[in-house]
Parts: C-alpha cells; sequence; structure tokens
C-alpha cells in the first residue's frame, strides 16, 4: 500500500478547464450535493480500506516564520497565500498509483453548479518512503 495526499485547489491547474466554483453563486442545494458527493467518496473508501482522513480548510490563515530571538514575523502576504490555494486534502492508501489516479479523477467530478461535475484540478502527491539504506 502507498499513501498519496489530494490537494483540492478549486482553482489553478495546468490549464484549467472552467472557471472553478465561486460558490457564493452557487445555489445551497448545489453546494450541499457537492459535500455529499465528498463524503459519499470518503464512506465508499473508508469501507474498502483505501480512506485515511480528510479535512476541509478555513479561508483564514497566517504566514510565520522564525526571525531569530523575539517575537516571530506575522503576515498575510504579499506573495501567494496557502489559504487561497489549498482548500483541503484527503489522504488515501491504495495498492498503486494507477489507483491514486483514477480515485484522484473520480473526486475531480464532484457537483458544481446545475449539478455538472466540476472538473477540477487534484494536486495527487505522494508521501515519501523511508530513504534507501547505504551499506558498505
Amino acid at each position: 500500500m502507498a499513501k498519496y495526499l489530494l490537494l483540492k485547489h478549486y482553482r489553478g491547474g495546468p490549464a484549467p478547464v472552467t472557471d472553478m466554483p465561486q460558490f457564493d453563486r452557487w445555489t445551497p442545494e448545489e453546494f450541499s450535493a457537492h459535500v455529499r458527493y465528498m463524503k459519499d467518496f470518503a464512506a465508499r473508501l473508508e469501507s474498502s480500506g483505501e480512506f485515511v482522513d480528510s479535512q476541509a480548510l478555513s479561508p483564514e490563515g497566517t504566514f510565520v516564520r522564525y526571525d531569530g530571538e523575539g517575537r516571530p514575523p506575522v503576515t498575510d502576504g504579499p506573495f501567494a497565500e496557502t489559504k487561497d490555494l489549498i482548500a483541503g486534502w484527503m489522504v488515501i492508501d491504495v495498492d498503486s498509483h494507477e489507483r491514486a489516479l483514477e480515485l484522484a479523477a473520480e473526486l475531480s467530478a464532484a457537483p458544481g453548479q446545475g449539478g455538472a461535475p466540476i472538473r477540477e484540478w487534484l494536486e495527487l502527491r505522494p508521501f515519501m518512503t523511508d530513504p534507501p539504506t547505504v551499506t558498505e
């Protein structure tokens, strides 16, 4: 089994197929259908043993870094902020890279306005495995 992280961006990707969701234009029913699709997807993966965890992220966020002694600098820009890029994530544990691709494509089909699949780009990233050991 190999673990993969599916990052939900809701915009961007190599060549956006559509304008990504502007949730303020969705009806409550459209938004509920979108969330229900993702929950049903996760429940199905949980029953097959492929689901590890998922979380939606709040739009609030802050950049923080260590800058020597004292209070760390905190900023809300000017560089691209994670809160604008990542809306949530899911961790899966699957038998192959091909299965991870299959599941990412399926999750990309979550419904949007009018019930049509939003076809969002998902970032699929494998977890690092243990580094190889060097023997002499």
